[in-house]
């Protein structure tokens, strides 16, 4: 078997049987995956003129790799966090392929030895009550479209749901009688229940009355009663949005995207006074340390802190100049 078409067998075996059987890789997962070597692929055919079936393992070295994530920062314009991305794709594979060519291991261990880039981490967006509020009135309720999207955000609001948790919901997952609660599959194929309140109760019973949903149908179909996409989604929330904007101005400020309702319910959650291990439960977190995102942001819960600090004893001292080397080490 020669080398081409080992590099060519790894690569289909890496989906085929690592990324769909081995590790039951979500749909998400497996696209972002294949995006990522389609890129790869093409770079490689452009920067080695020949077909991505000739294209050898030890074309894909390591300095070959930091280039190739260098063309997706300078020339496709990519972000950080997107190369990181692009990068662990890579680096599954080369973790994969270890054990299938050891022959290649000083290959493989560097480019393993890349590291990701460090980027600026941005405070959460989230929306305040003013903007909840202000947003949820918009949708007409007095149409079929108006009921639907207002369940929808109010619902993505209170739980947090993913935006393709929120699509997937099919009747069967909700729970509306005693304890009520909603039952979905996320990330990592974790399943979770998330608690109702009453009002998004009523709500919802309201909504599958009027529509004699089976247990199988999708709870927000869209108007052919099919599963709504992602897209959709994001185009009504952003419609709601624009319109919500004339009478509350703060959310011409911020990008509204369904993640942020996510965030928004995490916020309330912490303002609520609830552990942040518990809202890690709630929202499916693999860690603890990614809900410490909400802790950073949460700006009135530092002000509280600052506000309970007893003021300190000091006493006004005579300015002293520093020595003139440690000032000038001071400076740099």
């Amino acid at each position: 078997m020669n080398q081409s078409r080992s590099l060519s067998l790894l690569v289909q075996q890496f989906f085929s049987e690592y990324l769909l059987i081995q590790r039951q890789a979500s749909r998400h997962t497996v696209a972002s995956y294949r995006d990522c070597f389609s890129l790869l692929l093409h770079y490689a055919q452009e920067q080695y003129h020949k077909s991505a079936a000739s294209i050898e393992l030890e074309d894909l070295n390591a300095q070959f790799i930091t280039r190739f994530l260098t063309h997706l920062e300078k020339t496709r314009g990519v972000c950080i966090r997107s190369r990181n991305q692009r990068l662990a794709a890579i680096r599954s594979f080369f973790h994969y392929i270890a054990l299938y060519v050891p022959e290649h291991i000083d290959l493989i261990q560097q480019v393993l030895a890349i590291p990701t880039k460090r980027y600026q981490r941005n405070v959460v967006t989230f929306l305040n009550h003013d903007e909840i509020e202000c947003l949820l009135e918009t949708p007409e309720r007095n149409t079929w479209i108006g009921r639907r999207d207002h369940a929808l955000l109010m619902l993505m609001i209170q739980t947090g749901l993913r935006v393709s948790e929120v699509t997937l919901l099919c009747t069967r997952d909700l729970n509306l009688t005693d304890g009520p609660y909603i039952r979905c599959t996320g990330k990592g194929r974790k399943e979770r229940c998330t608690p109702l309140t009453k009002q998004m109760v009523k709500i919802l019973r309201s909504w599958l009355s009027e529509n004699r949903l089976k247990q199988t149908d999708p709870v927000f179909p869209n108007v052919k009663g099919e599963t709504m996409s992602s897209d959709a989604v994001q185009y009504l929330l952003s419609k709601y949005v624009d319109s919500a904007s004339e009478k509350c101005p703060s959310l011409t400020r911020k990008r509204v995207s369904p993640h942020v309702l996510r965030h928004t319910a995490a916020m309330q959650l912490l303002n609520a006074g609830v552990d942040h291990a518990m809202i890690a439960l709630w929202l499916g977190h693999e860690s603890v340390e990614t809900t410490q995102i909400y802790l950073e942001a949460d700006l009135s819960s530092k002000e509280k802190l600052i506000d309970s600090f007893a003021p300190l004893k000091v006493q006004r001292g005579r300015y002293v100049a520093d020595d003139r080397l440690l000032g000038f080490l001071r400076a740099i």
